[in-house]
């Protein structure tokens, strides 16, 4: 694996999962004899990248105690705000930061150490100031679109509830799971807000901004679909134990 000294990884695991009907963090259960976090970090850490800091909210104190030997780092998002928020209580911790914030979602557990290669080697490439990973799916369901522009690089993420008939029938969908150039990504986030339905503060935005900017996003597209499952209720616990099983 390659070596990454000036990347880190900021793991997104504050998350309650309300539909794991369980009071336990949706992180914090078990996949495989291992929480469903401990699969990203080892991911993350395959991939080469040894620093690692975890947002944590619902039952912070349990998630610290049950990672304590993990050699990570925590930053509390007391409040869950949105993931633009979750990264914006990051900041103190990024300070003097020149280098590649890789985004991870805490509740992905398939996520492979070779994808984050190639996602970092992808923003890398484009000089980009961010990099989207993304999954085609047959049924995309409810996710985000992808649209790309005439050279293949991102315009904008449309939210399914916000996009048309047209845009809906695309099948590339953002996994929300990201590599940013910090010193490009650290100055938009003071200008997200929370002006929508959730009240919250979406990253999303701040791809949004970038490409307002005129500043270039790419987008890629993971090799296996299953990549990009979240685990928020038992069903899906049971769907990555199984795809984990057969080895995918």
């Amino acid at each position: 694996m390659s070596d990454f000294p000036d990347k880190i990884a900021l793991i997104l695991a504050a998350g309650k999962g309300k539909r794991m009907k369980s009071d336990l963090p949706k992180v914090l259960h078990k996949l495989n004899g291992k929480y469903v976090v401990d699969h990203v970090i080892d991911s993350a850490r395959q991939a080469g990248i040894d620093r690692q800091i975890l947002v944590i909210g619902h039952q912070a104190d349990s998630v610290r105690e049950s990672l304590a030997d993990r050699e990570v780092e925590f930053v509390l998002q007391a409040e869950q705000l949105g993931t633009g928020h979750a990264v914006m209580m990051a900041e103190a911790l990024l300070k003097g930061f020149d280098g590649d914030l890789v985004v991870l979602c805490g509740d992905m557990p398939l996520v492979k150490a070779r994808t984050i290669e190639k996602l970092v080697a992808e923003r890398e490439r484009l000089k980009a100031a961010a990099v989207v990973l993304t999954v085609v799916l047959d049924d995309p369901a409810a996710y985000g679109r992808v649209v790309r522009d005439q050279n293949g690089l991102l315009r904008r993420i449309v939210e399914f509830r916000d996009a048309d008939d047209e845009i809906r029938g695309i099948r590339e969908v953002n996994t929300a799971t990201y590599c940013f150039d910090w010193k490009q990504l650290r100055p938009v986030l003071s200008r997200l807000d929370a002006n929508n339905d959730q009240k919250e503060y979406y990253l999303t935005d701040s791809i949004s901004i970038l490409v307002e900017e005129g500043r270039t996003v790419g987008a890629l597209i993971a090799d296996d679909c299953s990549e990009g499952l979240g685990v928020n209720s038992a069903e899906e616990l049971a769907e990555a134990e199984k795809l984990l099983g057969s080895g995918t």
